[in-house]
């Protein structure tokens, strides 16, 4: 699931707080300039949250490389070093839109 920088990275953060953080790896695709979070088979089916995009897979052999699977790319957080295998598409939907009114209401002010 991808996103713009900006909404990712703030989404990001809010995930990571808390008692009980919940984000898998992260990937930053600088050439892009999106944000992709890794979320179980079956999200992009029921995935609509505007300004996102899901790609489906069968979630069958993934495997995820230490090394970024795209030229300009880099892990935000790796796989391994997160907090967990997957990110919950609940609770990133939450985090996403929790980060779209943060951002609104920081330009609202600019």
């Amino acid at each position: 699931m991808t996103v713009p920088v900006r909404r990712g990275l703030e989404a990001v953060d809010i995930l990571r707080r808390g008692d009980d953080p919940a984000v898998g790896p992260v990937l930053h695709d600088g050439p892009c300039d999106t944000v992709g979070f890794l979320v179980p088979p079956g999200t992009a089916e029921a995935w609509d949250v505007p300004g996102s995009a899901c790609t489906g897979t069968d979630g069958r052999g993934l495997r995820l490389p230490s090394e970024p699977p795209a030229v300009g790319a880099g892990w935000l957080l790796p796989p391994g070093a997160s907090d967990g295998p997957l990110t919950d598409p609940a609770r990133l939907r939450e985090a996403l839109d929790e980060a779209a009114r943060t951002i609104e209401a920081a330009d609202s002010r600019s």
